[in-house]
């Protein structure tokens, strides 16, 4: 991760009219987007959204369609699975925890995907413990015992393990106190600086926009705006989009 060279003009995701239904319900209108090497981009918009949903599409946890190419290869058929191994991770809402096994195993699960050397697993624990030195202190306390930042902090850990080039969050200040959403925030900014590409999910919009290079407003399943963040001075800014 350290290593990532910051590229800002290189196609990290490119995605063009990707849509979801669920059922008969069209959740996700078609969609363009992108994030540049080393950029990271946020996604604001009100509750039901599409947000998720987006997220989803494109890691295909939901059935999607659309074109989606990484690094300039279509990964549009692949599954989930695939993805993980090219370096597409995600860290879901609800963190998706392996709750009565301990901190130590959760993070070693996170690179399962991947082949190397003993020493390259000792040197991800080693960048995951020194972002977040709590877990060091918690390895063997079995994650469902953790508090609630405490197992944000794992799930982002465990997502780390399997060396992303491309880390989507959704929602990872969801149900934190403010110090210690701030607290996660402030790591992602960390990652980001050294170079980790970053889709970001938040609905607490300051704290996204603290790090984001370039916001995408999503209303009603589509989105409506591209912005930089700079534009985005309140919630009445946010709100004009939000009431399309």
């Amino acid at each position: 991760m350290s290593g990532l060279a910051m590229m800002p003009d290189r196609p990290l995701l490119d995605v063009h009219d990707i849509s979801a239904h669920y059922g008969r319900v069209h959740a996700l209108k078609p969609t363009n987007l992108h994030v540049k090497e080393g950029e990271l981009v946020t996604i604001l918009g009100p509750n039901g959204a599409g947000k998720s949903t987006l997220l989803r599409a494109l890691t295909k946890l939901t059935a999607s369609k659309g074109q989606v190419l990484f690094k300039g290869q279509d990964i549009s058929s692949l599954p989930t699975h695939a993805l993980a191994r090219l370096g597409i991770i995600m860290v879901q809402e609800g963190r998706g925890l392996f709750g009565q096994m301990s901190v130590m195993e959760n993070l070693i699960l996170g690179g399962y995907t991947l082949t190397g050397s003993a020493r390259d697993a000792e040197q991800r624990l080693d960048t995951v413990f020194g972002l977040f030195p709590r877990l060091r202190e918690r390895t063997s306390q079995v994650a469902s015992s953790l508090s609630g930042g405490e197992q944000q902090m794992l799930a982002i850990g465990r997502a780390l393990m399997a060396n992303p080039k491309l880390l989507m969050l959704d929602e990872p200040s969801l149900g934190l106190a403010p110090r210690v959403a701030a607290e996660i925030i402030e790591t992602l900014g960390e990652l980001n600086r050294r170079g980790l590409g970053i889709l970001l999910v938040e609905q607490k919009a300051p704290l996204a926009l603290k790090l984001a290079k370039r916001v995408y407003v999503i209303s009603l399943g589509e989105i409506v705006a591209e912005l930089s963040a700079h534009e985005i001075q309140s919630h009445h800014d946010l709100a004009r989009y939000y009431l399309h």
